[in-house]
Protein backbone atom coordinates (compact mmCIF):
# COMPACT_ATOMS: atom_id res chain seq x y z
CA UNK A 1 0.00 0.00 0.00
CA UNK A 2 1.43 3.44 -0.90
CA UNK A 3 2.32 5.82 1.92
CA UNK A 4 3.22 9.49 2.17
CA UNK A 5 6.64 10.23 3.63
CA UNK A 6 8.16 13.61 4.49
CA UNK A 7 10.89 15.02 6.70
CA UNK A 8 9.59 15.45 10.25
CA UNK A 9 6.59 13.14 9.76
CA UNK A 10 7.33 11.23 12.96
CA UNK A 11 7.13 14.48 14.97
CA UNK A 12 3.70 15.55 13.67
CA UNK A 13 1.92 12.26 12.96
CA UNK A 14 0.19 12.27 16.38
CA UNK A 15 0.00 16.05 16.93
CA UNK A 16 -3.80 15.97 16.89
CA UNK A 17 -3.76 13.95 20.11
CA UNK A 18 -1.95 16.80 21.91
CA UNK A 19 -4.62 19.40 21.00
CA UNK A 20 -7.28 19.61 23.73
CA UNK A 21 -11.00 19.39 23.02
CA UNK A 22 -12.88 22.69 23.09
CA UNK A 23 -16.56 23.50 23.54
CA UNK A 24 -18.19 25.63 20.86
CA UNK A 25 -19.80 28.78 22.26
CA UNK A 26 -22.76 29.88 20.16
CA UNK A 27 -22.74 33.65 19.86
CA UNK A 28 -25.63 34.55 17.53
CA UNK A 29 -27.56 33.66 14.40
CA UNK A 30 -29.49 35.64 11.81
CA UNK A 31 -32.26 34.76 9.37
CA UNK A 32 -32.51 35.87 5.73
CA UNK A 33 -33.99 39.24 6.81
CA UNK A 34 -31.14 39.95 9.21
CA UNK A 35 -33.25 39.20 12.27
CA UNK A 36 -31.61 37.57 15.26
CA UNK A 37 -32.97 34.29 16.54
CA UNK A 38 -31.72 32.04 19.30
CA UNK A 39 -32.44 28.73 17.57
CA UNK A 40 -33.76 28.49 14.04
CA UNK A 41 -33.13 24.74 13.67
CA UNK A 42 -30.29 25.25 11.17
CA UNK A 43 -27.09 23.28 11.50
CA UNK A 44 -25.11 25.90 9.54
CA UNK A 45 -22.17 27.31 11.48
CA UNK A 46 -19.30 29.69 11.04
CA UNK A 47 -16.47 28.75 13.34
CA UNK A 48 -13.67 31.20 13.96
CA UNK A 49 -10.41 29.77 15.24
CA UNK A 50 -7.85 27.06 14.72
CA UNK A 51 -9.08 24.42 12.26
CA UNK A 52 -7.86 21.44 14.31
CA UNK A 53 -9.55 22.76 17.46
CA UNK A 54 -12.75 23.38 15.48
CA UNK A 55 -12.74 19.87 14.03
CA UNK A 56 -12.20 18.32 17.44
CA UNK A 57 -15.09 20.39 18.86
CA UNK A 58 -17.36 19.08 16.07
CA UNK A 59 -16.29 15.46 16.51
CA UNK A 60 -18.86 14.43 19.18
CA UNK A 61 -21.75 15.71 17.04
CA UNK A 62 -20.61 14.57 13.59
CA UNK A 63 -18.45 11.48 14.21
CA UNK A 64 -19.15 8.87 11.54
CA UNK A 65 -21.27 11.28 9.46
CA UNK A 66 -18.53 13.11 7.50
CA UNK A 67 -16.63 11.52 4.62
CA UNK A 68 -14.39 14.38 3.52
CA UNK A 69 -13.23 17.75 4.89
CA UNK A 70 -11.00 20.05 2.87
Amino acid sequence: MPTLEWIGKSKVINHHQEVPFRVLDRKYSFDENGQHSEDNGSENMIIRGDNLEALKALLPRYEGRVKCIY
